[in-house]
């Protein structure tokens, strides 16, 4: 099923095995390369994950900062858009933001893919001193961890 409506979807826990996941947000720099990492270290080998945006941006360093404080390596990760998929079969595409989940229904208007939207905090234009910076993506780190948690019906693994 797919929410038209950019409203949130329940996070739920997944009804039936997910063999590929695409998570979708404005940039593939935060907060969708931060789903991708934790899903491809809690099932190595088990679930295609990929991230993508609907621009590519430049990768992040509060971003992978963070993710190195749980023991999750971000430093190869290399932002792409949507048009940059080598796959075009997912199970499921969740969105981080509102654009992102209008792209995913038009990717999946031809397909048998749920797209669910789970808004999480755009961190684009956050400012202010380096401390209070790093806890704003603290806090997406772990609210995504949290859903994905739920969803996936297990704790995200960690190396901390």
């Amino acid at each position: 099923m797919t929410n038209t409506t950019n409203q949130p979807d329940a996070i739920t826990p997944m009804g039936k095995n997910v063999g590929a996941v695409l998570f979708a947000c404005n940039l593939n720099a935060v907060r969708s390369a931060m789903a991708e990492l934790m899903v491809k270290a809690t099932f190595p080998g088990k679930i295609f994950v990929d991230s993508c945006g609907v621009t590519p941006g430049d990768p992040d360093g509060f971003a992978i900062a963070v993710m190195a404080e749980i023991g999750l390596d971000m430093t190869a990760h290399q932002p792409k858009s949507f048009d940059d998929l080598d796959s075009g079969f997912y199970d499921v595409i969740i969105s981080f933001s509102p654009e992102a989940h209008a792209a995913a229904e038009q990717l999946t208007r031809n397909m048998d893919c749920t797209a669910l939207y789970w808004p999480v905090d755009n961190l684009a234009a956050q400012t202010g001193p380096r401390e209070e910076q790093l806890r704003a993506y603290r806090h997406v780190r772990d609210d995504i961890m949290q859903k994905l948690a739920v969803y996936l019906g297990q704790p995200i693994a960690v190396k901390a």
